[in-house]
């Protein structure tokens, strides 16, 4: 397969040449994160980030031009934090008025079985979003706070409401249940979710794109490998299997995470350690995973460790690729073909060793890494296999904000049309 030039890609968002930008928006717990995006051509115009909310001091930084403003301050809630955001815009650049905002897109952890695609948002929206907060009551009561004062504050401009786990609405029942007592899973809305989901469908889509190909006609194995991980299989550009479950922490061994782990493991930590289910919900979320195991959750500083002849940082690797060998395996028999294997987020993106790792010795199953291929540092995408591969192996960066912005515009004129 040949990767085609920038120049001769087929750009589907050439329609969105009469649109602006779009302000995505991000409300973490104690974060907001924020990128002023040209949906066209795909570049952040401005971004920043305000972090340490409600603490002592916070810290925040406002990206523009090339040039990074930073500040320390006390910022007491999520809607000071906007009301800075907003006033750097004007303070440094760029305003939002010569920014000619056409929508602020709010990324929004879990819509549970609620939405399975970008959403208008107003006031009953928002009611069903504070409504699966207790899905993800670490994410979504944040969201919900931004999306509340980013409407206060800007109500001239459609919101638009995108869900991590949008993309994975379309599991089959096979992949999305769990064998669980019906009632209760039905009554409590236990069933896999998944999560990441802008960046696979961004990735699966890119990697069409990047090759030249119709999307419904590739088979795609998807690694989103940052400090949180997941696998995902797709057929045609459609989600049929994906790692991550009713919550982010199932699957993939992650930074801090556990990752796949014998339920019972709860009971026995209960019963015999004396521990509450907020202490193993502590430690399976933010003491386990690479950093339970090696001291660090830095896969550079993993490296240096594992180059010094540190036992536990060696073990943590193998620990780590072993569950991804499995995943990888297992989609290979979910999808039957496979077309590409992509790598994407920080280590995905950056780590050579993880990507030459997880496909060593599966030639068999069409998988290897060219070393000098791999060893390359780039942004672009690109295909780090070898050329006699059935199934070619890429790096491609994601760039969530970006399909969070296009997916806004869709929304917005899906919503116009209708009238």
């Amino acid at each position: 397969m040949t990767i085609l030039p920038e120049g001769e890609r087929p750009n589907p968002y050439s329609a969105y040449g009469a649109h602006g930008s779009v302000l995505v928006m991000n409300s973490g717990s104690s974060s907001l994160k924020y990128q002023l995006v040209n949906p066209v051509g795909g570049e952040a115009i401005a971004a920043g980030t305000i972090e340490r909310i409600g603490e002592d001091s916070g810290i925040i930084k406002h990206r523009f031009a090339g040039n990074t403003t930073t500040r320390e301050e006390p910022v007491a809630d999520h809607g000071e934090a906007l009301r800075i955001a907003l006033g750097l815009f004007d303070e440094v650049g760029p305003t939002l008025a010569d920014a000619d905002v056409y929508a602020v897109g709010h990324r929004v952890v879990h819509g549970g079985a609620v939405f399975s695609s970008p959403v208008l948002v107003d006031d009953e929206v928002v009611r069903q979003i504070a409504d699966l907060s207790p899905l993800a009551p670490l994410h979504n009561p944040p969201n919900v706070k931004g999306i509340e004062v980013a409407r206060e504050l800007l109500p001239d401009v459609p919101h638009v409401a995108v869900f991590d786990t949008a993309f994975f609405s379309t599991l089959p029942d096979a992949a999305s249940t769990y064998a669980l007592d019906r009632a209760v899973a039905q009554e409590h809305g236990v069933r896999r979710y998944g999560f990441h989901g802008t960046s696979h469908q961004y990735v699966s889509g890119k990697v069409a794109r990047v090759l030249g190909r119709r999307i419904e006609g590739l088979n795609t194995i998807v690694l989103h490998l940052g400090n949180g991980a997941s696998a995902s299989a797709v057929r045609g550009g459609v989600a049929v299997d994906t790692s991550m479950g009713m919550t982010p922490l199932e699957g993939l061994v992650m930074g801090t995470r556990t990752g796949d782990i014998d339920a019972a493991v709860v009971f026995h930590l209960a019963r015999n350690a004396g521990m509450s289910i907020d202490e193993i919900d502590d430690l399976f979320n933010k003491r386990s995973g690479v950093k339970g195991l090696s001291g660090v959750n830095d896969f550079r500083e993993l490296r240096r460790l594992i180059d010094a002849g540190d036992e536990g940082a060696r073990q943590a690797f193998e620990v780590y690729i072993h569950r991804l060998r499995k995943y990888v395996g297992a989609y290979h028999a979910v999808l039957g073909r496979v077309d590409v294997l992509a790598f994407t987020a920080g280590v995905g993106e950056n780590d050579a060793h993880v990507r030459a790792a997880v496909v060593e010795g599966l030639e068999p199953l069409g998988l290897a890494v060219d070393p000098e291929r791999n060893a390359v540092q780039s942004g672009e995408p690109r295909v780090v296999s070898p050329d006699w591969t059935s199934t070619l192996v890429m790096v491609v960066p994601t760039m969530e904000e970006l399909a969070i912005a296009r997916q806004c515009v869709e929304a917005v004129e899906a919503a116009s049309r209708a009238g």
